[in-house]
């Protein structure tokens, strides 16, 4: 039977950096000890108020169709978010609820990109990228940021890669999977070069509740910017609510009209009772993701001392998120077959550093998604592993 070329541009090296994650869970089935730490999924329990509040909404009997663009109570509460957030104010009418901030970018890409166009996006990069922009039919092209410089992508470099077919650029800060987040001037001169050459910015900050050094930075705030930045975030990290689904776009009123129509034809809006529960982690002061956000830190500082002066390998210290990049090039084997021999003979599951773009080739990015003691123990095995390889 004939697919359509769609499936080509779904496919691919994105889809295929997540083996090692089902071989690790493979492993896990048959018994294996496995310190899964491949993907990004918090392992804290969603805030019990969030729970409830979902439950008595389904005993209310809130199981029908609800509002396509997202409840109005719910846009209010992120609009009312966002700008306490960034100082911004946001219309209600500029948020679209969606299926997470996967959803949120896939419909924001078909909304504002044509075949052909070109999109420039800080490599290495979120996975599902590639996907989502071949879905459309754009072209990525990536801006390499280098390690020595903290994996932040420079304004020069953007510029040195806008033709003709350039249409939009996308930024991730804090960065996935490097943790890396921009200053101030930074985001000045990208605003700039955006403005210059009228060019749409995507700006992805499902991590921004989850900085720890810095200020984070919202783009559309800047002067010029909020007629042309689609702001992307969610709840999956912030709140541990990755199963949920809850994502939102902040957009130009035309651009929300014209993502409300893809909308409507592709999901017909959010479960009420999701609704209500977001609404509830947005408006209430709640202690437990103050928590998780301090755990987090020390999880990173955790891993980062216990790395320290490791043979062959070299943590770096991310500004928020929930990753660890770890520098293994000098005991002279890929990340991935690292990353291969630390599941097969140490239990570790983590990914190379190549699943994300050449530039984070020679690195392995672990999740801080275990405990401290049990991320400790494996630091102790990644440190054996590399111990291993240096004396071969």
């Amino acid at each position: 039977m004939r697919y359509s070329a769609l499936t080509q541009r779904i496919a691919g090296e994105g889809a295929a950096a997540w083996n090692i994650h089902y071989r690790a869970l493979e492993l896990m089935a048959q018994g294996r000890e496995v310190l899964l730490l491949s993907v990004g999924d918090p392992d804290f329990d969603t805030p019990a108020p969030i729970v409830e509040a979902a439950v008595a909404s389904l005993q209310a009997g809130d199981t029908h169709y609800s509002e396509v663009r997202g409840n109005l109570s719910l846009r209010q509460a992120i609009a009312g978010h966002h700008g306490q957030r960034s100082g911004r104010l946001v219309d209600p009418g500029e948020v679209l609820v969606l299926a997470g901030a996967q959803c949120a970018v896939y419909s924001v890409a078909h909304c504002v990109l044509d075949p052909g166009d070109e999109i420039l996006v800080a490599e290495p990069m979120y996975v599902t990228y590639e996907a989502v922009f071949g879905a459309c039919g754009a072209t990525i092209v990536p801006v390499p940021v280098r390690p020595e410089q903290g994996f932040r992508v420079q304004a020069a470099d953007v510029a040195a890669r806008i033709t003709a077919k350039t249409r939009a650029l996308l930024i991730n800060s804090p960065h996935n999977p490097t943790g890396a987040s921009l200053p101030r001037a930074t985001w000045e001169q990208l605003a700039a070069l955006c403005i210059e050459h009228d060019l749409w910015l995507i700006s992805d900050e499902v991590y921004s509740e989850l900085l720890y050094e810095g200020e984070h930075i919202s783009p559309a705030s800047l002067p010029g910017m909020a007629e042309r930045t689609a702001t992307i975030n969610s709840l999956s990290k912030s709140h541990a609510m990755s199963g949920w689904r809850v994502g939102w776009v902040i957009a130009p009123q035309a651009l929300a009209d014209h993502l409300t129509h893809l909308a409507l034809c592709m999901l017909y809006g959010l479960p009420d009772f999701v609704q209500h529960a977001a609404e509830v982690a947005i408006n209430s002061h709640l202690p437990e993701v103050d928590a998780m956000r301090d755990t987090y830190r020390e999880r990173r500082d955790r891993v980062c001392a216990a790395l320290e002066g490791c043979p062959g390998l070299r943590a770096l210290k991310p500004d928020g998120g929930m990753f660890v990049m770890i520098d293994i090039r000098e005991t002279g084997i890929g990340a991935q077959a690292f990353a291969d021999r630390l599941l097969e003979r140490h239990g570790v599951s983590v990914l190379a550093g190549e699943a994300f773009g050449p530039s984070a080739a020679g690195h392995l990015r672990l999740g801080l998604v275990l405990d401290s003691e049990r991320l400790e123990e494996a630091c102790r095995r990644i440190a054996a592993c590399a111990v291993e390889i240096l004396e071969q």
